[in-house]
């Protein structure tokens, strides 16, 4: 038995900083997520990293994490590796961020996206993340795309 999901490629670190509860808001040019509101997504690791060091500048700063919590941090978004199915989120409301919002509003909404400049980005609130027993090797889509997952490996 297995269950079919849809899902969506992540680059490290935000792969493990959504399935770690850190990254609850995602961000993307387009609503590609509004379409699973009050649904589960599948995450996959992809095999390439996020370019730009902003999300470093995030947990340093706004949410105040020294040197050896973001390496652990990040080693624990790598248990699995690249390449994988790697656990499930909860998908919430979608909706564009404006291109004016009070500074301390952005400032929120930035901490909870673990990144800088969302203006005028399509923001999807993420809950309840949770890793798969073991991964699932899955070869990454572009925008959405279905996976069948095994029931063993679900939490």
């Amino acid at each position: 038995m297995s269950v079919q999901l849809c899902c969506l490629s992540f680059r490290q670190p935000y792969a493990g900083l959504v399935l770690d509860g850190v990254k609850t808001l995602e961000t993307r040019w387009r609503p590609v997520l509004a379409p699973l509101e009050n649904r589960t997504l599948a995450v996959h690791i992809a095999q390439r990293y996020w370019e730009g060091e902003e999300w470093r500048a995030v947990l340093s700063g706004p949410l105040g994490m020294n040197r050896a919590q973001i390496e652990a941090l990040l080693q624990s978004g790598e248990r699995f590796g690249r390449g994988v199915v790697a656990g499930l989120v909860d998908v919430g409301g979608t909706w564009l961020c404006p291109a004016s919002l009070q500074a301390e509003e952005l400032r929120h909404l930035e901490q909870s996206a673990i990144l800088i400049g969302l203006q005028e980005k399509h923001l999807t609130h993420l809950s309840n993340p949770r890793w798969l027993k073991e991964p699932l090797s899955a070869r990454g889509g572009r925008d959405l795309w279905t996976v069948e997952i095994p029931a063993e490996l679900l939490p």
